[in-house]
């Protein structure tokens, strides 16, 4: 006799649906992505191989095109490339010949940091039909796997698909993504940690519906149990500067200052260790940025040529961590004012800005410039 237990919840299907198609593209396997009885078959560029390729074309009704962000296809066809919409990944559609429809061609054009020699130029093909539908979910797929924003794609058989077993995906699952992500954290584990600059420290674990990666809280003292607004530090996680100690960036003296000034508070404080390298994009995207730096590109400027936003972060993660702690009202320790207006959009009473200022090192001077000039830091 079937079970009688609780029905599924939708929103934790469409994300597991998603999280399931994010790892076949990282795989290079195609997928399926759908709306309103239209599909697209879709292959990451920079981890696309032969079988898969050919997987794609039985797969296909027609042609397939290379999705991606305006911002890449102007650096690909030098020259600048108008959209229709003013959002940053506005997608482009670039024909694809014999030539560029090749593994090796396909990662050159999608990634900045590769050798740029190939065996045509690709030209421009009007966004129409399923580019226009499906397209800038095809985008953010990508992004959420951390993949370099670079597509390729055409309309699907379901048929074929269905027979060669691709994973399926709606449109509305994968742009609801990362507010469900949020939405469904839960806390999974717990423990005492006493650190360096702060003996009394525990840290939380928290996880989302999908099983993606954990975010972590590391609480100084009882900031939950405070009368008053604790000190609180939203810290995306940077390996090179946390872990390694690296000059490029000044998250390691923010880590390891932020930690040190709650232990002093007495209200303790919480700070939110996020699983957002890179602003966002991903340790491997952050390297090419760093390599795109090296050329002469400053870090906004780096982030655009890879295909993504100057900050792809959310503050939904953040806000829900906080709800789950016990912990309504902050006093933040940032000097990004973004930051205090997200936190107050997701429902957090941010009662007032704590600076968090670290001198320059003589390495990463030109990118604490560009935070204060580009980003709007404020940073004296």
């Amino acid at each position: 006799m079937a079970g009688t237990g609780p029905a599924p919840d939708p929103r934790t299907g469409g994300m597991r649906a998603v999280h399931r198609v994010v790892s076949e593209l990282r795989r290079g396997t195609p997928v399926i992505l759908s709306a309103g009885g239209e599909s697209l078959v879709l292959a990451a560029a920079e981890t696309v191989g032969a079988r898969g390729l050919a997987e794609l074309a039985e797969a296909a009704l027609a042609s397939p095109v290379l999705l991606l962000s305006a911002s890449r296809a102007a650096a690909i066809l030098s020259r600048p490339v108008p959209t229709s919409s003013a959002a940053e990944a506005a997608p482009v559609s670039l024909r694809l010949s014999p030539g560029l429809l090749a593994p090796e061609s396909l990662r050159r054009l999608a990634d900045p940091v590769a050798e740029q020699l190939l065996p045509e130029a690709p030209q421009i093909v009007s966004a129409t039909g399923f580019a226009q539908a499906l397209s800038p979910a095809a985008i953010s797929l990508a992004k959420i796997g951390r993949l370099l924003p670079a597509l390729v794609a055409a309309p699907a058989s379901a048929p074929v698909a269905a027979r060669l077993g691709l994973l399926e995906v709606q449109v509305q699952d994968v742009l609801a993504y990362p507010a469900s992500a949020a939405a469904s954290l839960t806390r999974v584990a717990e423990a005492s940690v006493p650190l360096e600059d702060a003996p009394q420290a525990r840290i939380v674990a928290f996880r989302a519906a999908d099983g993606g990666i954990e975010h972590l809280a590391i609480l100084v003292g009882q900031p939950e149990a405070a009368s008053a607004a604790p000190l609180c530090r939203i810290h995306s996680e940077c390996f090179t500067g946390d872990l390694l100690g690296s000059l490029r960036c000044d998250c390691g003296p923010q880590l390891r200052g932020a930690i040190a000034r709650m232990a002093q508070e007495p209200t303790g404080g919480v700070l939110l260790y996020l699983a957002q390298e890179g602003r966002g994009i991903g340790l491997v995207n952050k390297l090419r940025a760093y390599k795109l730096q090296d050329a002469g590109l400053d870090t906004l400027d780096a982030n655009r040529a890879l295909g993504y936003g100057a900050d792809e972060r959310g503050f939904r993660v953040a806000a829900t961590m906080l709800e789950a702690l016990g912990i309504p009202r902050i006093r933040l320790l940032t000097n990004n004012p973004d930051k205090l207006a997200g936190l107050a959009a997701c429902g957090i009473q941010v009662e007032g800005r704590v600076s968090h200022l670290f001198a320059a090192n003589g390495v990463n001077d030109g990118y604490l410039a560009t935070k204060k000039a580009r980003f709007g830091h404020l940073l004296g």
